[in-house]
């Protein structure tokens, strides 16, 4: 067993897979592939193919199972969705809160129409 190994998708430890993974094992939490590129130690979304390895065939969907036989595991291949403060900083702007730049809904509304010489009301209703 790696130390480390989580599954690519949700993060899981991967703790019931011996290694080398098989083509068939899955994350036990949430069953997505494990033997696939986006777990792979090759696996680079900037490079051409995104893969670093370069005499191994493409794969076109990189988070299916495949019969690549330069897979090795990568620990660290969970990344999660987004950004740490992106999704606090969207709650603050829809809700009314204030961001982090110090604006609210309310004044960006005002700067909106001063910018668009609009009234701030709805005319379509």
């Amino acid at each position: 067993m790696l130390e480390g190994l989580v599954c690519w998708k949700c993060g899981a430890a991967v703790m019931d897979q011996p290694l080398p993974l098989s083509r068939y094992a899955e994350c036990a939490l949430c069953h997505a592939d494990l033997h696939t590129c986006r777990l792979c130690e090759f696996y680079d979304p900037r490079v051409s193919r995104q893969c670093r390895e370069p005499i191994a065939d493409e794969v076109q969907d990189k988070t299916r199972a495949n019969f690549c036989g330069y897979f090795q595991a990568r620990p660290a291949a969970y990344h999660g969705g987004e950004e740490p403060g992106a999704r606090a900083e969207l709650e603050k702007l829809f809700s009314g809160g204030e961001t982090a730049n110090g604006a609210t809904a309310d004044s960006a509304r005002a700067r909106l129409d001063a910018l668009f010489g609009g009234d701030g009301k709805d005319k379509a209703s």
